[in-house]
């Protein structure tokens, strides 16, 4: 794990005891610190009793805490324990700040940091997959694998520094002070997560803050110049020396595209011309980046190729949680001239527990789709909507109903997608879960199994 001196003697809060709470503890512990750890779920107090001091610290007197590590899924703007921390003058912050304070203790190193409301998982999963093809120490984390902090140290090797890449959502640059990318990126921003801010431009201003707390002369790399990140990227041009804020390069790449079977669709091109300027600015060459891309696999749950049956490709997007994220999903299988003249080829299933009570951006790619399978509690509505826009609509309710119709619907050529441009916790425990769910079903339903990507390497 990550430890550090200078954490050693002062006292440290924990407050969430989930993935990232559990290794920030057990990294505080390990480095000396003085600590005190709380989660509502006795299981997970468990592992820390007689090792710690375990005290709910809203019940606590918090008089010469160094710090209160709080899991990014403590929503601060509605829990108590702000208000608490403040009465003490207590700073507030999570296990990737203490990752930053850590660093000048770790072996030489870079960091890179990525942020956006979607594309941000692709293009993290991207930058590490290109620097391991290119022979750099890497890893994953943030929102990501496996917690940072419980991850052990990157030494250098004779190709490089060790490169931390790091998934960060807004929740954790919330809880984030200091860290210092090497390069850091924003993707898009739409919006998402708006119980957890004041509004939009709020939500907005949160990602911004990764390009805040990053020195001048570092690279900033935004994947849309779209509003608001088109502000944020003038005034980080504004800021830094002529470079040092950029635009990723689409035009550039999108010849290569077809080269790239696990990478199709307008918004896989944003998140490999994101990752390319980070990789190229870490000493990656052009030759290094071509060989890495077309081995790419993808990551589960995110336009995840599960199998075909016949002439059928079936996808698992699950973790489409927002119509923002499906629609390029929808975008990526544009009617093919020498399949039936050129007919919709998407038999989309859509639907769970709704973030946005309309299409919203999957509205552009209607044209895309032979038929739609609607599930869920959002399902009645989103039924209604595209019936409304003139589209043939299966109500399923259940995504194995949906599986079953639209995989005896589908004609060859055709895509059965799951992209429910919903949240999944009316019916699943999280995206994951669904996703899996679909994987099974189209195992048992078309009698298929998980196929890897053409083209691509383990």
């Amino acid at each position: 794990m990550i430890t550090s001196p200078i954490f050693a003697d002062r006292r440290y809060g924990v407050l969430g005891l989930a993935r990232s709470g559990a290794a920030a503890a057990e990294a505080l512990i390990a480095s000396g610190a003085k600590v005190s750890v709380w989660d509502r779920q006795e299981e997970a107090r468990a592992p820390f009793e007689g090792r710690c001091e375990i005290a709910d610290p809203l019940q606590s007197d918090l008089t010469g805490y160094a710090a209160l590590v709080v899991s990014p899924g403590v929503p601060l703007n509605t829990h108590p324990i702000s208000d608490h921390a403040e009465r003490f003058d207590v700073p507030i912050i999570g296990d990737i700040e203490l990752f930053a304070r850590a660093r000048g203790d770790l072996p030489p190193h870079r960091v890179v940091g990525i942020t956006g409301t979607n594309g941000k998982s692709t293009s993290v999963a991207l930058v590490h997959h290109i620097l391991q093809m290119a022979g750099l120490p890497t890893l994953l984390g943030g929102n990501i694998g496996e917690a940072i902090m419980a991850q052990e140290p990157l030494t250098p090797n004779e190709n490089g520094e060790g490169v931390y890449v790091l998934e960060l959502s807004s929740y954790q640059i919330d809880l984030t002070r200091s860290l210092d990318c090497d390069v850091a990126a924003l993707t898009n921003i739409t919006p998402d997560h708006l119980d957890r801010y004041a509004g939009f431009i709020a939500y907005a201003g949160s990602k911004a803050r990764l390009f805040e707390m990053q020195s001048a002369h570092r690279l900033a790399v935004f994947g849309s110049l779209a509003q608001p990140v088109g502000e944020v990227y003038r005034r980080e041009a504004s800021r830094r020396p002529e470079g040092r804020a950029v635009a990723a390069d689409l035009d550039a790449l999108r010849p290569l595209q077809n080269q790239w079977p696990g990478l199709q669709g307008p918004h896989n091109l944003e998140n490999v011309a994101v990752a390319v300027a980070i990789a190229e600015e870490l000493g990656v060459t052009r030759a290094q980046w071509e060989h890495a891309l077309p081995r790419f696999r993808g990551l589960p749950h995110r336009m995840e190729i599960v199998g075909s049956a016949g002439d059928t490709l079936f996808v698992n997007d699950s973790k489409a949680t927002n119509p923002a994220s499906a629609a390029p999903a929808l975008a990526a299988f544009t009617p093919d001239p020498a399949i039936r003249g050129g007919a919709p080829r998407v038999h989309w299933i859509v639907g769970g527990l709704a973030k946005e009570d309309d299409l919203g951006e999957c509205e552009d790619a209607l044209g895309n789709i032979a038929a739609a399978y609607t599930v869920g509690e959002a399902g009645p509505r989103f039924a209604a909507l595209l019936e409304e826009a003139g589209l043939h609509v299966e109500r399923c309710e259940l995504v194995s109903e949906a599986v079953r119709r639209a995989s005896e619907a589908a004609q060859p050529g055709d895509v059965v997608l799951l992209s429910p441009a919903c949240a999944s916790f009316d019916q699943f425990r999280d995206y994951e879960k669904r996703g899996e769910h679909f994987r099974q079903l189209v195992g048992v339903i078309a009698g298929c199994e998980a196929a890897p990507l053409p083209g691509a390497t383990s």
